[in-house]
């Protein structure tokens, strides 16, 4: 299955969750908080299968990867010791793009990822294109010298909030380093990671 590229307002709607993580889906006089389809659709009760694909799609598109993706990565959060909703959620903030979003150098988080993609990112030094590099806490991250000035890095490092507390960032130096893997409660909390672990239990042995 492919990337979903559509409109994320109308996925943030449909599902009544921020997928950007900043509410920015239903600020007033610009987005609808209805759910999507004439008159908004109806909302009805969902079964038990139905609330552990819900969860599931909401945190697939947050992260905005594929179901291969993401499925592959449920499988590595699997085999490690420990929960596996927080070693899930652990990996995802984990991956390369994300790292760079966190750091504020990007709007959203398919823009950190086009800027790995395009070569425009530091690992410890050494140029990394692979946005599902998973980032080992220590490691420094730091963006190319050329973009410094480049408009959109400008934007996001402006309007971006202060960084979480497992990832600092240096705007004097565009660098920064994966401090340590993050708690489950400084992740998302609208997520039910519970419900995504009895989804996948049924599909991966």
């Amino acid at each position: 299955m492919s990337r979903y590229t559509g409109s994320k307002f109308k996925k943030a709607r449909r599902y009544g969750f921020s997928i950007l993580e900043t509410g920015k889906e239903f600020s007033k006089g610009k987005k609808r908080t209805s759910a999507p389809g004439q008159h908004g659709a109806r909302r009805s009760k969902l079964s038990g299968y139905g609330q552990q694909m819900q969860e599931k799609q909401k945190l697939k598109f947050m992260y905005g990867l594929t179901e291969r993706q993401f499925r592959n990565t449920y499988a590595r959060a699997k085999k490690i010791s420990g929960i596996t909703g927080t070693n899930f959620m652990q990996l995802l903030e984990s991956r390369l793009d994300n790292i760079v979003y966190r750091m504020g150098l990007a709007l959203t988080r398919q823009g950190a990822r086009q800027l790995v993609s395009h070569g425009h990112i530091l690992v410890n030094g050494k140029k990394l294109d692979i946005p599902s590099y998973t980032v080992k806490p220590g490691e420094a991250i730091a963006l190319k010298d050329k973009m410094h000035k480049n408009d959109k890095v400008i934007e996001a490092m402006a309007s971006s909030a202060k960084t979480v507390e497992f990832v600092k960032f240096d705007q004097k130096t565009f660098s920064g380093t994966f401090v340590r893997l993050p708690e489950r409660n400084e992740l998302n909390q609208e997520i039910n990671d519970a419900l995504i672990v009895e989804w996948y239990n049924r599909l991966i042995k």
